[in-house]
């Protein structure tokens, strides 16, 4: 039986989810949205739809991204078909006031216009239950802080690519320091030329290597946080 004898409105549901990883794992975006219409005909919640078809979807992808099973192009492909179902969710998990892990601003820093890495942590943030902020490139500080006012996110993502722009993610982060946000925010950093050592450097929480890392690294640091608020209280 080849994929194109596959009727997806004829699989019963677990078939359709288990057909969905699979056409996420292909970037088959069309499909995508097919299924996901189904789902929601056959009276599915829109977040049942989210975390059991397209985030498991993605985490399967991220894992093998992380270790080197599937590369850039094949994981911008399958998270371009996880955002054509996310177009037609999130209208409707917005009226349904779905539960989010946190949310994200995200940007590449001043003087550095590199994007393709910053969208792929946007698309599998967003893949894995984040509300993500994407603020583009070459963001001088401000921006930065104008989104920290206008969001209010859980964590702050600074991109470089160019070992010139790499040094401005300290100036963020120092400003914050003086205005008193620093500790309110979870700051990650992550570009090709940097390393953990940098992250301590510049007073990021964590470096993150990879997109997949980086979804890990978001819910392992947001989970203590959470544990040590609620100690604290």
């Amino acid at each position: 039986m080849t994929d194109d004898d596959i009727i997806l409105s004829e699989l019963p549901d677990d078939e359709l989810v288990q057909q969905m990883h699979d056409d996420l794992y292909d970037g088959l975006k069309e499909e995508i949205e097919e299924a996901t219409q189904i789902l929601l005909e056959r009276g599915w919640a829109p977040y049942d739809v989210l975390t059991k078809a397209l985030v498991e979807g993605m985490r399967i992808v991220g894992e093998d991204f992380r270790d080197g099973i599937l590369f850039v192009p094949e994981v911008l492909l399958s998270a371009n078909a996880m955002k054509a179902g996310m177009s037609i969710l999130r209208p409707l998990l917005a009226e349904t006031g779905a539960p989010k892990l946190g949310k994200m601003v995200i940007g590449t820093v001043k003087g550095d216009i590199h994007d393709i890495g910053k969208n792929l942590v946007g698309m599998m943030m967003e893949g894995a239950g984040f509300d993500v902020v994407d603020i583009g490139i070459n963001n001088p500080v401000e921006n930065y802080l104008q989104a920290i006012e206008d969001h209010e996110p859980d964590i702050l993502g600074m991109s470089a690519l160019l070992t010139t722009t790499m040094p401005y993610m300290k100036v963020v982060i120092d400003t914050l320091k003086e205005k008193g946000l620093r500790d309110q925010h979870i700051v990650l950093v992550g570009g090709a030329p940097l390393n953990e050592e940098f992250g301590m450097a510049v007073g990021a929480d964590a470096y993150c290597r990879d997109a997949a890392v980086t979804v890990e690294t978001a819910k392992d640091l947001l989970k203590r946080k959470h544990n040590q608020l609620a100690g604290a209280r």
